[in-house]
C-alpha cells in the first residue's frame, strides 16, 4: 500500500474527557484484559481537566525502526504502522531513545517493547472513542512527506496549555 493510502491517528486533545476507554480497548485487544499501563496509547493529564492522549503518529522516517540494534522492529507494509517482533526485542530501549517522545515503552511483566501497531488498520482505541460519542480520536490518511511530526506534542506542556487556557480562563 502506497504511503498516500495509510491510516494515522489524528488526536483532538480538546474533545478528550480522560475517561481513558482508549486504553482499555488497546489492552483488551492485544493482552486479552483491562491493563491500561501496557496499552499502546497513553493518557496523560499532569493539570486536571486536561487530558492529552498520546500514541505513535507512525513517522515517515521511523527512527525507532532504523535504531534498533537486533532488527525487532520493522513495518506493516498494509498500515505503515510499526510492528515489533517480539521474538527479537531485548528491550534495551534503543528506540525509546531515538523516538522524538519517547513513545516505545518498556512495560514490566511484557517480554517486548509496546507501540501502536494500529491494530492492523482498524484502531480500536479510535472505534471506542467515536463508540462513546468523544471522537478525540479519528482515522485520517496518513499525511505525506514527514508533516506528521508537525503533531507530536510533549504531554505535560500540551496539557498545561489546555488548563490555562480551558480550565483557568486564559490566566
Amino acid at each position: 500500500m502506497s504511503e498516500k493510502h495509510r491510516i494515522w491517528i489524528l488526536i483532538d486533545p480538546l474533545k478528550c474527557t480522560g475517561c481513558r476507554l482508549c486504553e482499555v480497548a488497546c489492552s483488551l485487544k492485544h493482552h486479552g484484559l483491562i491493563w491500561p499501563s501496557a496499552s499502546r496509547i497513553q493518557v496523560f493529564e499532569p493539570y486536571p481537566g486536561a487530558p492529552i492522549p498520546l500514541v505513535c503518529i507512525q513517522c515517515h522516517d521511523y527512527p525507532c525502526v532504523n535504531s534498533c540494534p537486533f532488527s525487532a522492529l520493522g513495518v506493516d507494509e498494509k498500515t505503515g504502522a510499526v510492528i515489533v517482533y517480539e521474538d527479537k526485542c531485548t528491550l534495551c530501549g534503543t528506540c525509546v531513545q531515538a523516538c522524538p517522545v519517547n513513545i516505545p515503552r518498556v512495560v514490566p511483566g511484557l517480554r517486548s517493547i509496546q507501540i501502536c501497531d494500529l491494530c492492523g488498520g482498524e484502531p480500536e482505541c479510535v472505534k471506542t472513542c467515536e463508540s462513546v460519542g468523544y471522537y478525540a480520536l479519528k482515522i485520517v490518511s496518513k499525511p505525506e512527506g514527514g508533516v506528521e511530526k508537525t503533531f507530536l506534542v510533549d504531554p505535560y506542556s500540551k496539557s498545561r496549555e489546555i488548563y490555562e487556557r480551558i480550565v483557568l480562563g486564559g490566566r
